[in-house]
């Protein structure tokens, strides 16, 4: 049995941050949490990630830090204050506090704009009968290909989290789907990255009980679904991850 840890959650009052929290929780981890507002049943700290002084008491005594607290609109200097440097402050804050592990919640928007293009338009559309029998698989090696700023600035943070792996502890990137808080997606292109929630928290639970050794990597969260199109055999062979989740068909 893995032994438990102090973790603490950036956006746990989120829906993902909610799903992993209460999950790990339930496996007799510590859970703290630190958010703009407080959580109710667990400790809270009170700040924004941009506010480095206000954060980093936060992290003292933490074994694993889950960043999941990010801004999702489309104010590209947003982008760069609160998920960039807000990012920054939270590597720093546990690069000093003896943090032993990162995962940092990124993004398949890191390759977003390949999905403009075949074969990975054909997965988004749904139009399965025009691929090759040969399915094509999106790597984590594959180079950024970000759309807009939000991926731009994932990029950055998998940038910073394996900087920590060198200068720290292991940092994991932890490339999420799409969440809902339905568990359901809700439209065609969603089918190919819908995670499930069953799936979210096996796979958060993977990235906190993996073997120190473990300095460094980047894995695709999403479920298997028909149409998927991000690779999970790395996760897979090195996590362990086994998804159970799955959209099969489209309209559900």
């Amino acid at each position: 049995m893995p032994a438990t840890k102090n973790i603490l959650i950036t956006s746990m009052s989120g829906l993902i941050g909610g799903i992993v929290g209460k999950h790990l929780d339930s496996l007799g981890h510590t859970i703290t949490a630190l958010n703009r507002q407080a959580v109710e049943g667990y400790k809270t700290t009170q700040a924004s990630i941009t506010d480095f002084y206000a954060i980093r008491p936060a992290f003292d005594g933490i074994d694993t830090v889950i960043h999941l607290a990010a801004y999702l609109g489309p104010d590209d200097q947003a982008q760069l204050y609160i998920n960039i440097e807000g990012t920054y402050n939270v590597f720093k804050a546990a690069g000093e506090a003896g943090v032993k592990r990162v995962i940092f919640g990124s993004s398949g928007a890191t390759l977003m704009a390949s999905e403009n293009y075949e074969p990975y338009k054909s997965f988004r559309e749904g139009r399965m009968d025009d691929l090759p029998t040969l399915r094509p698989v999106m790597m984590h090696t594959d180079p950024p290909h970000p759309e807009r700023m939000y991926g731009v600035a994932k990029i950055a943070g998998e940038a910073m989290a394996r900087l920590f792996s060198e200068d720290h502890g292991s940092a994991i990137a932890a490339r999420i789907g799409r969440v809902h808080a339905e568990d359901r997606p809700t439209n065609q292109r969603e089918v190919a990255v819908h995670f499930g929630h069953n799936d979210i928290r096996q796979f958060f639970q993977k990235c906190v009980d993996a073997p120190d050794s473990l300095k460094w990597d980047v894995f695709y969260g999403v479920s298997d679904n028909y149409t998927r199109f991000r690779d999970l055999s790395h996760s897979k062979d090195v996590l362990g991850y086994e998804p159970i989740d799955g959209i099969k068909s489209w309209p559900l």
